[in-house]
């Protein structure tokens, strides 16, 4: 009976072979005794802010190779969810030690290294210290209190088009969707004569203009769209202009010499997700392209955490699908995207020319599960599973008591199916957490709010 009841609560019993990290910590903090050796990860990112996470190791626990994959993992999840150039950590020296060295430039985690040194402009470096020695937590919070004083402008940047929205005391009196086709643009000029012609036609309908508030894909830095896809032709073609290129949202601020705010557009989902629904303590996973996140606290609140969850692990199963362009397994991209998508209808059977594109494919799985297609209702139906062994797991970093969940593969019946089955499997395997935790998708008040509104709320006047 123990041993079902195990194998019950790690996931080892499902047909997908979902192994949640969040079992094998369940597992150390239950063998916990007083007095066992604790291990602890500080990650240090902009402006001084500090994550921090800690777990005990049993005796003998520090030999264990599950274990210790556990504490790497801790690490990774840390570093992709929060962001990071400092990575600190103390505990077993047999633990920390492999660690130091996967995060280096020829380590096991070179792509990790490479890209957060890519994202803070200085080299990821990995510290082992005493416990004692570990900064303490230190989150940004930038309150968001729906706010609608004042005359507001805000953009959402898209990579076909991007759309402005004016507001006046809240109410919107201007929206207008701009084509535009900033990634085979070499010249950061474009870029900015293209969104400040925008602004201005925007303004046009105001009395004057309080404050600029954005949206965009990519890592948004104090300001600073330090990665983005919008600038791919710069970074390729014109590298020395890319620095300008990232500066774009600051020389905007300077021109209009009003407070301005851009997030990134996980953030600002999860913001209005808050604005429509009235729900803080919100953590909303777009499951498109890739997987995407936002986070608003339960003090309704951004944390300015990069929330780049395609990267950060999920499923310890030594079987775990390998995402091609991080070279690691058991990743979230793997789980909650069209990608994930793809493996699973492949795993199942289904067919398709080499040649179609993902969002194809997604479409044709689509289209199956509207005709209840059993291998199609297969692969949403694993989705949901995994999601639902993903919450307790997603909620050890992020304290939310809501999952707004959206993108393309939710929609259709593929995401009812998604929803019903993490909910029932929530239920069943962490019915505690399942009492704390609502998984919902938005309605159509939330999706008719849209981004550039709910940015424009983002800076305070």
């Amino acid at each position: 009976m123990k041993k079902s009841q195990e194998k019950k609560s790690c996931g080892c019993g499902d047909k997908t072979g979902f192994r949640s990290p969040y079992a094998t910590l369940e597992r150390l903090r239950a063998k916990a005794q007083k007095g066992d050796e604790v291990f602890a990860v500080a990650l240090e990112r902009e402006n001084g802010y500090v994550v921090r996470f800690e777990l005990p190791i049993p005796h003998g626990a520090a030999d264990c190779p599950c274990a210790r994959r556990l504490c790497e993992r801790v690490v990774k999840f840390l570093l992709w969810s929060a962001g990071g150039w400092k990575i600190m950590l103390s505990g077993p020296r047999k633990i920390c030690l492999p660690i130091k060295q996967a995060y280096t430039a020829e380590g096991d985690r070179k792509f990790d290294y490479q890209f957060m040194s890519k994202v803070y402009g200085r080299p990821l470096t990995v510290q082992i210290k005493r416990y004692d020695q570990l900064p303490e937590a230190n989150e940004r919070t930038l309150a968001i209190d729906q706010r609608k004083n004042g005359c507001r402008i805000g953009f959402d940047l898209g990579a076909s088009d991007f759309k402005i929205s004016a507001l006046k005391k809240g109410k919107v009196v201007f929206s207008k969707e701009f084509p535009w086709d900033p990634r085979n643009q070499a010249d950061p000029e474009y870029h900015y004569r293209m969104l400040n012609d925008g602004l201005k036609e925007a303004a046009a309908t105001l009395p004057r203009v309080d404050a600029i508030g954005g949206s965009t894909a990519g890592i948004v830095i104090d300001n600073h769209l330090q990665i983005a896809s919008l600038f791919r032709a710069i970074e390729e073609k014109n590298p020395g202009q890319f620095a300008t290129a990232q500066n774009l949202f600051m020389r905007l601020k300077k021109e209009w010499n009003v407070p301005l705010e851009v997030a990134n557009d996980g953030d600002v989902t999860a913001l209005a997700g808050l604005m429509a629904l009235g729900r803080k303590g919100i953590l909303g996973v777009a499951m498109g392209s890739s997987e995407a996140a936002g986070f608003i606290d339960r003090d309704g609140c951004l944390t300015g955490r990069l929330s780049e969850l395609a990267f950060a692990p999920v499923d310890m199963a030594k079987d775990a699908p390998c995402d091609e362009w991080s070279g690691d397994a058991g990743v979230g991209a793997m789980y909650f995207s069209q990608q994930a998508v793809n493996h699973l209808a492949l795993t199942c059977g289904m067919k398709f020319a080499k040649s179609m594109p993902l969002p194809e494919r997604l479409k044709v799985v689509q289209a199956k599960m509207e005709e209840k297609d059993v291998l199609a209702y297969r692969i949403y139906q694993q989705t949901g599973i995994a999601l639902a062994n993903t919450v307790p797991w997603y909620r050890e970093f992020y304290g939310f008591d809501n999952l707004m969940i959206l993108g393309r593969v939710t929609s259709g019946f593929g995401g009812v199916v998604i929803l019903e089955t993490a909910k029932a499997v929530l239920k069943d395997r962490y019915p505690e957490i399942a009492e704390q935790v609502e998984i919902f998708m938005p309605d159509e008040k939330a999706r008719r709010l849209g981004q550039s509104v709910a940015a424009a709320s983002l800076p305070e006047l």
